[in-house]
């Protein structure tokens, strides 16, 4: 495949999730990835899930975001290995690095001084508060400090960190984009620059409408389980007579006429507007629960479409990735499988699978 990457090539000295995905992302959109590790691997590679065998180094998590790269183990620490890596920067063009802040400069890896050594590198550093925090970043903390734990759970009740390391994946999301537009600034300058990215500020940035409903609206958001604080009915499930749970997302005053004419509601007609929806979220929520009590997951998910009424099923995980792989949306090979990140791509890359733990060089 002609990948747009095709001929660049990426240095990986990076760990856990929020680098690897940007690396794995790179190497989706077909540069060459090599990915450093320190002796004994990627700490991933020992994050077994219930069932795994900790002695294959390939675990499930670390196959999440290791697809289609390389791999060398260097202990930076020796000076010999830090003469090696430099000298494999003269040819790199994009270097992945996720440090405590100071560990790079302990190592030899000083982005200032790297960008005077090779002026055409791009570099894209992750820590997790920022270059002069000394504090480790990790998700979950991530996402307690950045409001995510207080509004995700149920109305009564503690708060809860979601089910995967969003933050991680935002930050990486944000470091491809630097790096993205980095590329570019460098086909017109010829210099390369130094992208920074920090798990709290990747967070915090992703707040977007309950942060603004807080600092335009003075509205302070709380946990209200599915529920959306802007508009109703968007996010609850509903239980079908057949058990199947439904999601409605009703964003339009017109959605919602089509709806409640759907399910043979007598609505109120203060209910037809988005403002009036909102102070009238329990009535509504009981109504809709009783009605589409009744109905069967196929007849109502099938008149939704009918009317173009957005409305889906609440998929376990392995439906989901079903739905994944219909897709075409999984890597798959030597028996691993993982979503890819390159969605954009029109075509399956055919990356190799997550390489084995080297032998210590």
């Amino acid at each position: 495949m002609n990948a747009p990457l095709n001929g660049f090539q990426v240095v990986e000295l990076a760990t856990v999730l929020a680098g690897p995905a940007t690396g794995q992302f790179l190497a989706e959109a077909g540069a060459d990835v090599l990915k450093i590790e320190p002796p004994g691997g990627d700490i991933t590679r020992s994050w077994c899930a219930p069932g795994e065998q900790p002695d294959q180094h390939r675990s499930a998590y670390f196959c999440a975001a290791n697809w289609g790269k390389k791999s060398r183990v260097m202990d930076l620490a020796h000076s010999s290995a830090q003469t090696e890596l430099r000298a494999l920067l003269a040819n790199t063009d994009i270097l992945l690095m996720s440090f405590k802040p100071g560990d790079a400069r302990k190592f030899g890896l000083d982005p200032k001084e790297l960008l005077r050594d090779f002026p055409r590198l791009i570099i894209g550093s992750i820590t997790g508060y920022g270059e002069e925090d000394p504090r480790t970043g990790y998700d979950a903390i991530i996402q307690a400090e950045a409001g995510f734990v207080h509004l995700n759970g149920m109305r009564s009740g503690e708060g809860h960190k979601m089910p995967v390391a969003l933050m991680d994946l935002l930050a990486a999301h944000q470091l491809k984009e630097g790096i993205l537009l980095a590329l570019l600034e460098r086909e017109k300058s010829g210099a390369g620059q130094w992208i920074r990215v920090s798990l709290i500020d990747a967070a915090l940035s992703a707040l977007a409408n309950q942060a603004t409903n807080y600092l335009v609206a003075g509205h302070e958001p709380q946990a209200m389980g599915s529920g959306h604080p802007n508009i109703v009915p968007y996010g609850q499930a509903y239980t079908c007579s057949d058990g199947v749970r439904v999601v409605l997302a009703v964003g339009s005053d017109k959605q919602f006429a089509q709806l409640v004419q759907l399910l043979k509601i007598d609505a109120p007609e203060v209910w037809g507007h988005a403002a009036g929806r909102i102070q009238n979220r329990s009535a509504i929520e009981v109504a809709l629960s009783e009605a589409i009590g009744v109905q069967s997951s196929e007849a109502l998910l099938a008149g939704c479409v009918g009317l173009k009424i957005p409305a889906g099923r609440v998929n376990t995980l392995p439906q989901a990735l079903e739905l994944a792989k219909q897709r075409g949306m999984l890597h798959q090979a030597d028996g691993l499988s993982a979503p890819r990140t390159a969605v954009f791509l029109n075509e399956d890359p055919q990356i190799k699978p997550p390489p084995p733990l080297p032998k210590n060089e």
